[in-house]
């Protein structure tokens, strides 16, 4: 495949600085969903507000109380589905061209998508507003229920195509197919079959479809925690993480690629976007990678690798964390604690593959000119810290996650409007100190006060104003702040359409009972694997309900792995957590490390040929071979692959499992560790010297020993790899300079 001329490495001054508007058109070209058709006024107005609107309403109703269930949902489907018509043209060719303005096309977007756009807000709202009766009309849908119902379904699997491609309206139609003509199937996938009105009652008129609970996280969680997350962006968050990483890593061998491990960690806990992370990290990672020696395609894949980490790394995972605390019933505490220890294998596995590939190549690191002035930054920059700060706290206190975001993006309000960029005055710290004290009143008083908070908010929108009279301009405009509002409900459209698109996956699941026939199936697949591979097994290795769940977790992870190929995590997540979660708990494993697996195998698709999106985007950032990158991916990527089974086989490495000890927890800690490392060093060729052939084989056979919960295990790859370490000891020794 030919790869374009890459452009001129910009130097290390250069690149060391986050620039809003370049990072939004980066976004803009390598991540298709938010690649909005070009419009003009006044179609680019009325999308802008929009899009404000959806934001201002989520931020009111986190601050004030959720609507009606029903209401909440339908007003977010509305805007969301509603946009998407307006803003994502009927093909790919004419998402860049630019249209003009006529009576057939207002604002440069046909008539049609204008008309789409309407009919699916109405179809939207007529559920929460028009339907009054709805627990007297489920099961018995009038003729304009189904009408009404049909045109959702439809203008629903277009609006999905049209912001996310092909492949998950495909799914749902199968599933819809199967819920209509299910007395045509074989065998256990026979059912008695259902009628379109009785297919649309369930999807429509029922909270077990299009309204259930995918919509209603998205709707509650997920799209406050993408708005704090640019909001932090915004005032600067990210640019301090990148120089904290930068002054923490860089200096060291391959130190740009260090520095992106760092980064994408830092960064991923205020984004869950996989793409997000790697253009913003990948724009001053990746060339400084490439300016010390980096081949293209490792350095995009650096990036990638790392940036996919942002959705398992606390506090602010991607949208499936939030499913999962709505799924299981617990609280979201027990979520984060649980991503805790997977995540920082994830993110050290791809540390080592980094540090021996740079000591192999002997890169070296960034000069002192090259790297930011941590002090100076940190001088600058430490009031960004008090969102997150307070984001976290309020987290672990107790409160709901859509409080906690309101309290974030919050802050990051007055953080940005009234600290500037060169440091903190005594007026703005006042101000910081006194709104801050303001908010921590209001949330003690869990924000009942009618009066308080719209006093509260006006006071926030009118002190840039004041200060702007002692000649202080904050860190952030009043325009920057409508930008961001704009910029967050952006994101939320295609996470919102396949949100609904997988409630109708999950509708038929639950209409048909398909959910416990797959479970059936694989079980039975998984014990026939076993049956066929325990006589030629030493029985001291396994037990045959061992080698069943490990057969029907190589079935569970796969599956996820080729869903992910065409549609995003949180889908993934939702349709194999529906029809696949449920074999792994009959099996024995425990609910929550069932959902983990599923949840860290659909983020992995994110970087697994052939359709790997992370990887793409920094293969364009690169101008490297994006197949190539993405084959390399995986392998930096490889931690992730064996660490979900390293906590089904122990679940002691999520902590909050049920008969958790220390004892477990340390064994497997420190034996997945140290096999991470034994592997590492094996795909990286290099250890303390350069390895030879029988040495790589033998680290990744002690690295799988290593990597297997229990001690003895551990011990025996401890004792396979130990003579690799002694000889690479004396090798290591040899070549080193002799003192002066």
């Amino acid at each position: 495949m030919a790869v374009p001329p890459s452009p001129p490495v910009p130097a290390a001054s250069a690149v060391l600085h986050l620039d809003d508007a370049k990072l939004q058109e980066l976004e803009e070209k390598f991540d298709p969903e938010m690649r909005f058709r070009p419009s003009v006024p006044p179609a680019t107005v009325i999308i802008k507000w929009l899009l404000v609107t959806l934001s201002v309403f989520h931020y009111y109703t986190a601050g004030f109380g959720l609507m009606r269930e029903t209401t909440h949902r339908g007003v977010h489907l509305a805007f969301v589905l509603g946009l998407i018509f307006l803003v994502f043209a009927f093909s790919k060719r004419g998402q860049g061209v630019q249209r003009p303005a006529s009576w057939l096309a207002p604002g440069g977007i046909p008539l049609v998508d204008w008309l789409l756009g309407l009919a699916i807000a109405a179809s939207v709202l007529y559920i929460p507003y028009v339907f009054d009766d709805l627990a007297f009309r489920v099961g018995n849908p009038s003729n304009l229920d189904v009408v009404m119902g049909t045109i959702l379904v439809v203008l629903l699997l277009e609006a999905t195509r049209r912001s996310m491609g092909w492949p998950l309206p495909i799914i749902a139609s199968i599933f819809m197919l199967y819920s209509l003509f299910g007395a045509s199937f074989p065998g256990l996938l026979r059912h008695s079959g259902n009628d379109w009105s009785q297919l649309v009652n369930h999807l429509y008129l029922t909270s077990q479809g299009i309204y259930g609970i995918a919509v209603g996280v998205v709707a509650t969680y997920v799209f406050h925690f993408v708005l704090f997350g640019v909001l932090a962006t915004r005032i600067g968050l990210g640019q301090l993480f990148l120089d904290v990483a930068s002054a923490v890593a860089g200096r060291y061998a391959g130190g740009p690629a260090k520095v992106s491990v760092f980064g994408s960690a830092m960064f991923g806990t205020l984004s869950g976007s996989s793409v997000a992370n790697a253009v913003t990290v990948g724009s001053l990672t990746i060339p400084m990678m490439i300016r010390v020696g980096y081949p293209r395609h490792f350095a995009a894949a650096v990036e990638a690798t790392a940036s996919t980490g942002g959705q398992i790394t606390p506090p602010v995972m991607g949208a499936a964390a939030f499913l999962m605390i709505e799924f299981l019933a617990v609280p979201y505490q027990t979520v984060i604690i649980a991503a805790i220890v997977p995540a920082f294998m994830h993110f050290f596995g791809v540390f080592m593959q980094v540090h021996f590939e740079a000591k192999r190549s002997g890169l070296r690191g960034l000069t002192a000119e090259e790297l930011p002035d941590l002090r100076d930054s940190l001088r600058r920059r430490w009031p960004t810290l008090i969102p997150l700060v307070l984001l976290v706290t309020i987290l672990v206190s107790g409160f709901t996650p859509y409080m906690a975001a309101f309290v974030g993006i919050t802050s990051c309000l007055i953080v940005g409007l009234t600290t500037r960029e060169e440091g903190v005055t005594a007026r703005g710290l006042a101000a910081l100190a006194v709104l801050h004290g303001v908010l921590a009143l209001l949330v003690t008083r869990t924000l009942g006060d009618d009066l308080g908070m719209p006093l509260f908010l006006a006071v926030l929108v009118g002190t840039p104003f004041a200060l702007r009279g002692f000649g202080i301009r904050g860190r952030i405009a009043l325009g920057t702040v409508i930008e961001t509002l704009e910029t967050g409900a952006k994101y939320a459209l295609a996470v919102g359409a396949a949100a609904a698109t997988v409630g109708i996956v999950i509708g038929v699941v639950t209409l048909t009972g398909v959910g416990f026939k797959v479970s059936y199936i694989i079980t039975s697949a998984a014990l026939t694997i076993s049956e066929t591979v325990m006589p030629v097994l030493p029985s001291f290795l396994a037990s045959q309900q061992t080698v069943m769940l490990m057969a029907a977790l190589v079935m569970t992870g796969l599956v996820c792995i080729l869903m992910g190929c065409g549609i995003p995590t949180t889908a993934n997540y939702l349709i194999m957590v529906t029809v696949a979660a449920p074999t792994l708990v009959q099996l024995g494993v425990e609910p929550i490390v069932a959902h983990f697996f599923v949840f860290y195998y659909g983020v992995l698709a994110d970087i697994t040929p052939p359709v790997c999106i992370a990887a793409y985007a920094a293969a364009g950032m690169a101008n490297s071979d994006p197949f190539r990158t993405g084959n390399t991916a995986f392998r930096l990527g490889l931690g992730k692959v064996l660490v979900p089974f390293v906590f089904v086989l122990s679940p002691a490495l999520l902590i909050v499992t049920k008969g958790f000890t220390w004892y477990d927890f340390w064994v497997t800690f420190v034996g997945c560790t140290l096999g991470i490392v034994a592997l590492s060093a094996a795909l990286s060729n290099f250890f303390l010297v350069r390895m030879q052939v029988w040495e790589r084989w033998l680290a990744v056979f002690g690295a799988v020993l290593l990597i297997v919960p229990g001690l003895q295990p551990t011990l025996i790859g401890a004792a396979a790899v130990a003579p690799i370490v002694l000889r690479h000891l004396l090798a290591w020794r040899r070549v080193q300079p002799a003192p002066a």
